[in-house]
């Protein structure tokens, strides 16, 4: 006598975060240290030294003019005269260090951090080569590798930097044993990615949802 079947509900759902390890990654290999990708923000970078070579240079032309016995320009005349009449408490005053002490922590931010969040470092195995990986990418190769999987009907891989998870759907099969087969299979091809860093996975298995009548 057969078992009888159990019937597909919503909230059927497997998860899990503990059976793949990443790891450490080899950071300093024979190849040397796979660090991240340095943008080379080159369109901000030359904004910034036209504004402060233009600024520099009329303001020094303005100076050795004044030195030769010329009069200011209008526009540093004026400027001062303003700057002589507001306080250092008005709101106008405030409102504008403000927005130059913001642009200036953004500045500092750019400067100290890599930047090219999307690009993930791979293994340096020889030192004359640099290699990533896109994270959309890196994302397909795990969708595409977790469709494999028997059981599997629809899967969402969201690449992070230190952490991918997967979102699957399954038709049939009990569901630890897709979430098994997934663990295994996005565990192998993440190891293949050679990653510099991989990254920690998590897995969610859940029903489709239940078609209306």
């Amino acid at each position: 006598m057969s078992e009888p079947v159990r019937p597909v509900l919503d909230l059927d759902q497997s998860a899990s975060a503990a059976a793949y390890h990443p790891g450490r990654g080899p950071e300093d290999g024979e190849g040397g240290k796979a660090g991240r990708f340095w943008s080379a923000r080159r369109v901000s970078a030359g904004l910034v030294a036209v504004v402060v070579l233009g600024g520099s240079g009329l303001l020094l032309y303005d100076i050795a003019a004044v030195r030769a016995g010329r009069p200011a320009m209008h526009w540093r005349r004026a400027l001062a005269a303003d700057l002589a009449k507001w306080r250092l408490d008005e709101p106008g005053m405030l409102a504008a260090a403000a927005v130059a002490m913001l642009i200036g922590v953004v500045l500092i931010v750019l400067a100290l951090t890599p930047g090219l969040r999307s690009l993930l470092p791979m293994r340096r195995d020889v030192a004359s080569v640099r290699a990533g990986i896109d994270r959309e990418a890196a994302a397909f190769v795990l969708r595409d590798r977790a469709m494999e999987v028997s059981g599997v009907q629809s899967v969402r891989v969201r690449m992070g930097r230190a952490k991918v998870s997967a979102r699957a759907q399954s038709h049939f099969r009990e569901l630890d044993d897709v979430r098994a087969d997934l663990d295994a299979a996005l565990a192998a091809a993440i190891g293949e990615l050679g990653l510099a860093r991989p990254p920690a996975l998590t897995v969610h298995v859940g029903r489709p949802p239940a078609k209306k009548r």
